[in-house]
């Protein structure tokens, strides 16, 4: 199963957010494929338990062989855990953090990466990915400990979308990831937790506000849950900026020796 989120002339996104359903041990996660043409990129392609079904369902839009680059926001084993089957099956280029450029290389066998990770240094970057006429802009923006070290989001300035990794994330039991949603207010309760436990501080995301206010969003596509559209993304932003997370509600009763 796959959502369209944008397709206009020969530039589309797709999000595959089913893949792993059924097995009830894992988190449900959505992994991206960005097509400008010829050219195609994936973004947070998961582990191995969506490798199968993702490289299939991608076959029906581009061919997996002719991929140009693979994206990880992170490093985290349900973003790239599946790597060692991309570089076999792909010539593709990862993208990924230039601190974790050399623990990528763990998730596959020795020397399948040699040659083919390009890191992404901290204060993100303009990519330019493909070849030829229809190669295509995206924009690594830098998320750093929302909630990795090193973490990017990527913009494509085509679509106006945010892929925003972890940011925005949404769990919970009857979520629909298919469903776009437009009013933050009822959907709140399933990403409130996640938020207080998985980002770093409240500084963090103050700066990640104010890098993205005036950036032209149509939608914020997280890595877990539902895309969020039309007055969610204002109300997002204005949600997650005023947050206390992470060591914001750390105290002696978070470290103190098991009894």
């Amino acid at each position: 199963m796959y959502t369209v989120l944008f397709q206009q002339g020969h530039h589309q996104c797709l999000m595959f957010s089913e893949l792993t359903a059924g097995d009830d041990e894992s988190v449900q996660s959505n992994q991206f494929l960005l097509v400008n043409g010829q050219t195609g990129a994936i973004l947070d392609p998961g582990g191995n338990l969506a490798y199968n079904e993702l490289y299939l369902g991608m076959s029906q839009h581009f061919p997996p062989h002719k991929l140009a680059a693979i994206l990880a926001s992170h490093a985290d084993p349900d973003i790239i855990a599946s790597l060692d089957r991309w570089m076999t099956s792909t010539q593709a280029k990862v993208y990924i953090s230039r601190i974790w450029e050399r623990f990528a290389p763990h998730f596959c066998k020795p020397g399948k990466t040699v040659g083919r990770i390009v890191g992404l240094p901290d204060p993100g970057a303009r990519l330019m990915l493909g070849e030829g006429e229809e190669r295509f802009e995206l924009w690594a923006l830098p998320a750093h400990f929302m909630h990795a070290e090193g973490n990017f989001q990527f913009y494509d300035p085509v679509s106006r979308i945010l892929f925003s990794g972890d940011l925005g994330a949404s769990l919970g039991t009857g979520l629909r990831p298919d469903r776009i949603v437009k009013d933050l207010g009822p959907h709140i309760a399933r990403m409130e937790g996640f938020h207080r436990r998985y980002m770093v501080s409240n500084k963090v995301l103050r700066l990640w506000a104010a890098m993205v206010k005036d950036l032209d969003i149509a939608m914020i596509v997280p890595q877990h849950g539902s895309p969020m559209a039309g007055p969610a993304v204002g109300q997002f932003i204005d949600w997650i900026r005023e947050l206390d997370c992470g060591i914001d509600l750390m105290g002696t009763q978070n470290y103190r020796v098991p009894e």
